[in-house]
């Protein structure tokens, strides 16, 4: 396997993009080279606009292990100064992933271990099968979920976060549904059409839209409803209505039409 061959990206022609972490013999372990690439791969497919949607998952039995072995190894011997810039870079790649105006679904064929949640707290939407294994497992190994912590707790909330990040247990995806991290389960045979029926949903939303309804949900998340927010809500959705996009789907909805974003 060549480094190129870390990350897969499929794109087929409804614009669906399926981006895999291709290394399935140390469960798709993340290291710098998968780093790299899947923040390169992410970042390009957020910023082409024939993409409508992208997919994340896991080459082999795992999603993503976390960290592998032997990169560890080698920030073990780091000072400050390296560590912090090479753990900079796995905050760009979960801010990449997490920011990306493209709808982002986690595919989640096998466990996710530390970073791998991480990964999984960033997509939009998280489809794990059954016996699917996740844990924060820092703790074990003297760490802190330092990097990650943002999104998690965003998925979660602090008090499932509490356990999970203290405890390092091993948690299954029933589990992981109830705190917040996934959002369906089902049988590994049924995992390729639950991720399809989201896509086809996702399919059928304006692009535009979808980019703008996620900033809303960083935008608003947090702040006090009042007259600031209401106006600037107002606003927002003022701009929307006078785009293209926007005046395409209140006419394709008159005339009782698909709209033309649509694919089918």
């Amino acid at each position: 396997m060549t480094e190129q061959d870390v990350v897969l990206v499929d794109i087929d022609a409804r614009g669906v993009a399926r981006v895999t972490l291709n290394r399935p013999d140390v469960r798709n372990a993340m290291n710098e080279t998968l780093i790299a690439k899947l923040t390169d791969a992410m970042a390009a497919l957020g910023e082409a606009h024939d993409i409508r949607c992208i997919v994340l998952t896991g080459a082999g039995k795992a999603f993503c292990a976390g960290g592998d072995l032997n990169w560890m190894r080698r920030t073990a011997e780091y000072g400050f100064d390296e560590n912090f810039a090479d753990a900079r870079t796995l905050g760009r790649l979960l801010h990449t992933v997490n920011s990306t105006p493209k709808p982002v679904i986690a595919r989640v064929n096998g466990a996710a271990f530390g970073g791998g949640v991480g990964l999984v707290s960033c997509c939009d939407i998280a489809v794990a099968a059954t016996g699917a294994k996740l844990s924060l497992s820092e703790v074990r190994l003297g760490l802190a979920p330092a990097t990650i912590s943002p999104y998690v707790v965003a998925k979660m909330g602090a008090s499932d976060a509490r356990r999970y990040f203290l405890t390092a247990e091993i948690f299954e995806a029933e589990e992981a549904q109830a705190a917040g991290l996934v959002h369906k389960v089902v049988a590994p045979a049924d995992l390729d059409g639950a991720v399809d029926a989201f896509v086809d949903l996702i399919l059928m939303g304006g692009p535009e839209a979808q980019a703008a309804s996620k900033d809303l949900i960083y935008a608003v998340s947090g702040r006090p409803i009042d007259a600031d927010l209401i106006d600037w809500t107002a606003r927002r959705i003022a701009e929307v209505r006078a785009t293209p996009e926007g005046k395409e789907g209140a006419q394709a909805f008159l005339d009782k039409r698909p709209p033309a974003w649509q694919r089918k």
